[in-house]
Protein backbone atom coordinates (compact mmCIF):
# COMPACT_ATOMS: atom_id res chain seq x y z
CA UNK A 1 0.00 0.00 0.00
CA UNK A 2 1.38 3.51 -0.84
CA UNK A 3 0.76 6.45 1.32
CA UNK A 4 0.38 10.09 0.08
CA UNK A 5 2.73 12.99 1.49
CA UNK A 6 1.40 14.66 4.03
CA UNK A 7 -0.43 18.38 3.20
CA UNK A 8 1.27 20.87 3.25
CA UNK A 9 2.82 23.08 6.72
CA UNK A 10 4.93 25.39 5.40
CA UNK A 11 3.76 27.53 2.39
CA UNK A 12 7.22 29.96 2.52
CA UNK A 13 9.77 29.96 -0.51
CA UNK A 14 13.17 30.14 1.57
CA UNK A 15 12.39 28.13 4.50
CA UNK A 16 13.13 29.23 7.91
CA UNK A 17 15.35 29.16 10.59
CA UNK A 18 13.26 27.07 13.36
CA UNK A 19 15.34 23.96 14.31
CA UNK A 20 15.65 23.09 18.08
CA UNK A 21 19.01 21.46 19.41
CA UNK A 22 18.60 19.50 22.79
CA UNK A 23 22.62 18.93 24.18
CA UNK A 24 23.40 15.13 25.73
CA UNK A 25 23.57 17.22 28.77
CA UNK A 26 20.59 18.56 29.48
CA UNK A 27 19.15 17.10 32.56
CA UNK A 28 15.97 14.95 32.60
CA UNK A 29 12.39 16.28 33.42
CA UNK A 30 11.55 13.99 35.88
CA UNK A 31 14.02 12.02 37.88
CA UNK A 32 17.78 11.54 37.96
CA UNK A 33 20.07 10.28 35.19
CA UNK A 34 22.59 7.85 35.88
CA UNK A 35 22.09 7.42 39.18
CA UNK A 36 20.20 4.17 39.11
CA UNK A 37 16.67 5.62 39.41
CA UNK A 38 14.14 6.50 36.49
CA UNK A 39 14.49 9.68 34.64
CA UNK A 40 12.19 11.32 31.41
CA UNK A 41 13.74 13.73 29.43
CA UNK A 42 11.25 15.74 26.77
CA UNK A 43 12.84 15.60 24.16
CA UNK A 44 10.82 16.66 21.45
CA UNK A 45 7.39 18.21 23.18
CA UNK A 46 4.44 17.96 20.99
CA UNK A 47 4.84 22.22 21.54
CA UNK A 48 8.07 21.91 19.67
CA UNK A 49 6.96 19.34 16.82
CA UNK A 50 3.74 21.97 16.77
CA UNK A 51 1.73 18.06 17.04
CA UNK A 52 3.47 15.68 14.96
CA UNK A 53 5.08 13.48 17.53
CA UNK A 54 6.41 13.52 20.53
CA UNK A 55 9.83 12.04 21.65
CA UNK A 56 11.04 11.23 25.38
CA UNK A 57 13.92 9.34 26.69
CA UNK A 58 12.95 7.00 29.19
CA UNK A 59 15.62 5.60 31.86
CA UNK A 60 14.70 2.88 33.84
CA UNK A 61 16.14 1.43 37.17
CA UNK A 62 16.94 -2.26 37.35
CA UNK A 63 13.67 -4.18 38.39
CA UNK A 64 11.24 -1.16 37.36
CA UNK A 65 7.90 -1.58 37.10
CA UNK A 66 6.26 0.06 34.11
CA UNK A 67 2.43 0.15 33.22
CA UNK A 68 0.11 -2.65 33.00
CA UNK A 69 -1.27 -3.71 29.31
CA UNK A 70 -3.22 -1.02 28.06
CA UNK A 71 -4.14 0.91 24.76
CA UNK A 72 -4.51 3.93 23.05
CA UNK A 73 -7.42 5.13 21.09
CA UNK A 74 -5.98 8.19 19.33
CA UNK A 75 -2.01 8.03 19.83
CA UNK A 76 0.05 5.43 18.33
CA UNK A 77 3.19 4.73 20.38
CA UNK A 78 6.81 3.01 19.40
CA UNK A 79 9.84 2.04 21.26
CA UNK A 80 13.24 1.96 20.68
CA UNK A 81 15.73 0.02 23.46
CA UNK A 82 18.65 2.20 23.34
CA UNK A 83 20.49 0.26 25.89
CA UNK A 84 20.08 -2.98 28.47
CA UNK A 85 16.88 -4.74 28.05
CA UNK A 86 13.29 -3.87 28.32
CA UNK A 87 9.99 -6.36 28.81
CA UNK A 88 8.09 -4.83 25.94
CA UNK A 89 4.31 -6.73 25.60
CA UNK A 90 3.23 -6.85 22.19
CA UNK A 91 -0.43 -7.78 23.02
CA UNK A 92 0.15 -11.96 22.52
CA UNK A 93 3.46 -11.94 24.53
CA UNK A 94 6.21 -10.38 26.34
CA UNK A 95 9.52 -10.08 24.42
CA UNK A 96 13.08 -8.80 26.24
CA UNK A 97 13.59 -6.57 23.85
CA UNK A 98 17.54 -5.15 23.52
CA UNK A 99 19.49 -2.41 21.92
CA UNK A 100 18.58 -1.80 18.65
CA UNK A 101 14.92 -3.77 18.99
CA UNK A 102 11.69 -1.52 17.83
CA UNK A 103 8.21 -2.39 18.63
CA UNK A 104 5.12 -0.16 16.68
CA UNK A 105 1.67 -0.05 18.29
CA UNK A 106 -0.98 1.39 16.37
CA UNK A 107 -3.79 2.46 18.10
CA UNK A 108 -5.73 0.38 19.93
CA UNK A 109 -2.52 -2.14 19.90
CA UNK A 110 -2.68 -3.89 23.33
CA UNK A 111 0.65 -3.21 24.92
CA UNK A 112 3.06 -3.15 28.14
CA UNK A 113 6.34 -2.68 29.44
CA UNK A 114 9.12 -3.16 32.11
CA UNK A 115 12.30 -4.03 33.23
CA UNK A 116 12.58 -6.96 34.54
CA UNK A 117 16.41 -7.10 34.51
CA UNK A 118 19.11 -6.70 37.27
CA UNK A 119 20.67 -3.99 35.21
CA UNK A 120 19.30 -0.58 34.36
CA UNK A 121 17.69 0.46 30.53
CA UNK A 122 17.40 3.16 28.15
CA UNK A 123 14.91 3.41 25.66
CA UNK A 124 12.87 5.83 22.89
CA UNK A 125 9.20 6.40 23.18
CA UNK A 126 7.93 8.07 20.28
CA UNK A 127 3.68 9.52 19.94
CA UNK A 128 2.33 10.24 17.23
CA UNK A 129 0.49 12.44 16.29
CA UNK A 130 2.02 14.79 19.30
CA UNK A 131 0.08 14.85 22.30
CA UNK A 132 0.64 16.29 25.99
CA UNK A 133 2.34 13.52 27.64
CA UNK A 134 3.94 15.62 29.77
CA UNK A 135 1.11 16.11 31.86
CA UNK A 136 0.72 12.43 31.82
CA UNK A 137 4.40 11.75 32.86
CA UNK A 138 4.28 14.07 36.07
CA UNK A 139 0.90 13.34 37.78
CA UNK A 140 0.40 9.48 37.07
CA UNK A 141 2.80 8.80 40.36
CA UNK A 142 0.49 10.74 42.49
CA UNK A 143 -3.11 8.63 41.92
CA UNK A 144 -2.65 6.62 44.97
CA UNK A 145 -4.74 7.89 46.92
CA UNK A 146 -7.43 9.26 43.89
CA UNK A 147 -10.86 8.12 43.48
CA UNK A 148 -12.10 5.28 41.16
CA UNK A 149 -13.81 8.62 39.37
CA UNK A 150 -10.49 10.58 39.51
CA UNK A 151 -8.50 7.51 37.83
CA UNK A 152 -10.28 6.97 34.98
CA UNK A 153 -10.79 10.93 34.41
CA UNK A 154 -7.40 11.21 34.35
CA UNK A 155 -6.53 8.27 32.16
CA UNK A 156 -9.48 9.05 29.65
CA UNK A 157 -7.78 12.25 29.40
CA UNK A 158 -4.67 10.97 28.75
CA UNK A 159 -6.18 8.68 26.00
CA UNK A 160 -4.51 5.51 28.22
CA UNK A 161 -7.02 2.44 28.75
CA UNK A 162 -5.92 -0.31 30.68
CA UNK A 163 -7.46 -3.70 30.22
CA UNK A 164 -5.81 -5.18 33.43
Amino acid sequence: MSYPYPEQKYWGEDGEVSAVFRPATTPPDIGESGTGKDATHYLATTGVTRGEFGLYRVEMRPRAGGPKTHFHKRISESFYILDGTVSVFDGVQWIDARKGDFLHVPQGGLHAFRNDSDAPADMLLLFTPGAPREEYFEQVSQLAHASEEERAAFFDKHDSYFVE
